[in-house]
């Protein structure tokens, strides 16, 4: 084996290429590596180093201390762990030995393709701002901008929907929804509520509906039509809950 090898942690991108490196300076087979070897040759190039490059990476070091934990069970007699771990190092340094070939040739090829660039087209760009506002305009978005503007008061056309909204009872819509069913205007549920309504009047329609439901003075069927009983409602016996709450 060659003697006497210089190695620069901060020529190499990883420990990785570092065991490579050894093994092609002393002339290894990559599959058949003396591991105790290599395991020497590796922690001695790295402590060697640290003393000439205090800022040697930190993942060289934590590659020597795994080394060193792999060859304290190489030296146990028919260690499983150590054929394991000596297997999972050997396949590592040969996928990284192909990955890099396998780079080395892209790279020569890409070396072989002309590329030609054009320069980037210089755009005509005016900065003047064509627009003219009032110097208190700009004073105002500069303080909103800045963080310093203070909100302005809420005036009275703020609350004006809310409080002009028409209060719609839930008695109005059962009249409504009755004298609709009564006149033929109205046989579908859908018919009840209009797009263009008023929140109240869609909320006081769909109470109005299940109270007369509710009631059995109206009875909606599957396909969605409605269908209004006439007539007296069938007389309801009084429940157990009726007694409890009377008493």
């Amino acid at each position: 084996m060659a003697e006497g090898l210089t190695f620069h942690l901060k020529d190499f991108d990883g420990p990785l290429e570092l065991l490579l490196a050894l093994v092609q300076a002393h002339k290894m087979d990559l599959h058949d590596i003396p591991i105790l070897a290599l395991i020497d040759q590796y922690t001695e190039v790295v402590t060697q180093a640290r003393r000439e490059e205090p800022e040697a990476a930190s993942s060289f070091i934590e590659m020597a201390a795994r080394l060193v934990e792999m060859k304290s069970w190489l030296l146990l007699p028919r260690s499983q762990e150590a054929e394991q771990l000596k297997q999972e190092l050997t396949g590592r340094l040969i996928e990284y030995d192909r990955c890099r070939r396998l780079a080395a040739q892209l790279a020569d090829r890409a070396r072989q393709v002309t590329v030609y660039v054009r320069a980037p087209a210089r755009l005509e760009t005016d900065s003047l701002y064509p627009l003219r506002h009032s110097p208190q305009l700009l004073a105002r978005c500069w303080q909103a901008m800045a963080g310093r503007a203070r909100p302005q008061p809420l005036g009275q056309e703020t609350f004006e929907p809310l409080v002009a909204a028409p209060f719609v009872s839930v008695e109005s819509r059962v009249v409504h929804v009755l004298r609709g069913l009564a006149t033929g205007k109205v046989d579908r549920l859908d018919q009840l509520f209009a797009p263009d309504q008023e929140v109240s009047a869609t909320v006081a329609t769909f109470l109005a509906v299940l109270e007369l439901v509710r009631a059995g003075r109206l009875e909606i069927r599957e396909d969605g039509g409605l269908q209004m009983r006439r007539g007296r409602l069938p007389r309801r016996e009084p429940s157990q809950e009726d007694d409890h709450g009377a008493n």
